[in-house]
């Protein structure tokens, strides 16, 4: 999926406010009218706005600046000036905006239709009606229009997902998840297949479904930034419950599962907050006899604080998948 896009810089300018009017109303039947200059207009706003249909930023890829328009300024006969044209940035749910400076979050964005105005259009000048008084009749100035806000915006989108998948490379994510939903990840035996975030819509009892993403491979160190390092890892935040990935031929499956927790605990603690599920992918390569010794080693190591759930099954020849579905609704749903 390389069209897909997780974090753009872009350069927000809002509008600048129109100037208010110097007029004095001047008929033939009102010589010596008074003031009467409208105020300018506000200036367009930039506008974050979220749409479900949206997956990736990738629209806004190549898109640097953003522009609103001016408001213009106010005339006679109180007319105020019109309103500049606000720019709506359209972006995916699950987008995280910063400022760019000081990595301060300003917004996020997480349901369809919701707005947030990233860049506030200036305020349109007055109009020298406003400064007249019983003292001082005729005032032949007025307010200029206040300027935009010229300023550099970081989005990053954060996948939403009911659960995420966590686990090294060829763990087997992407064959379950391809299994599983009708999502179509590029699958092969070498490191880092999958290079960005996948999604699919698994499907339960009675229409009901739940949504899975499959998230590049971990590595040790990942938090530290080798390998895919932390740009995957801020997708994992927005998964309700994680499903940790480990092959039934890996050596010691606990002491993976432990590694995998390490860097998900140095990159952010609160993600050990979340609900887990252990997942023994690949189980076909392995007897009846070596799963019971596994499993023997599970129910002692996976005692006390350690204690989750965990399930053998196998993607490939498609066993125990239901199963493995009702495990993880029950995790989402407590049901």
């Amino acid at each position: 999926m390389e069209n897909f896009v997780d974090y753009v810089k872009i350069c927000c300018r809002s509008g600048k406010g129109g100037k208010g009017s110097t007029h004095l109303r001047r008929e033939k039947s009102v010589p010596k009218g008074g003031p009467d200059g409208g105020d300018g207009g506000r200036g367009g706003h930039v506008i974050l706005r979220g749409n479900k249909q949206l997956w990736t930023l990738l629209h806004l890829k190549f898109r640097k600046h953003v522009i609103a328009e001016d408001g213009e300024g106010g005339s006679g006969a109180l007319c105020s000036g019109k309103e500049g044209k606000d720019e709506i940035i359209e972006v995916p749910l699950g987008t995280i905006a910063r400022d760019a400076e000081t990595g301060e979050q300003i917004c996020e964005i997480s349901k369809d239709g919701q707005e947030f105005i990233l860049a506030k259009g200036g305020r349109g000048g007055l109009g020298n009606h406003h400064f007249r008084s019983a003292t001082f009749q005729t005032p032949r100035f007025s307010q200029p229009g206040e300027e935009g806000v010229n300023e550099w915006k970081i989005l990053e989108l954060k996948v939403l997902a009911d659960i995420g998948l966590v686990g090294f490379p060829n763990a087997g994510k992407s064959t379950l998840l391809s299994v599983m939903s009708a999502a179509k990840p590029e699958i092969a035996n070498y490191p880092f297949t999958t290079l960005t975030p996948q999604l699919g819509i698994v499907k339960y009892y009675d229409y009901k479904s739940f949504i899975m993403a499959d998230i590049p491979g971990i590595i040790e160190g990942a938090s530290e930034g080798k390998g895919l390092g932390l740009r995957f890892l801020r997708h994992i935040e927005r998964n309700s419950t994680l499903l940790f990935l480990v092959s039934a031929d890996t050596t010691d499956i606990f002491a993976e599962y432990k590694i995998l927790l390490g860097e998900l605990k140095k990159y952010n603690p609160e993600l050990l907050d979340k609900k887990r599920i252990l997942g023994i992918s690949k189980s076909d390569l392995i007897d009846d006899e070596l799963q019971e010794l596994i499993s023997k080693d599970l129910n002692k190591r996976l005692k006390g604080k350690n204690r989750i759930p965990y399930m053998f099954f196998s993607a490939h020849r498609k066993e125990h998948l239901q199963e493995l579905k009702d495990l993880i609704w029950e995790n989402i749903h407590g049901e």
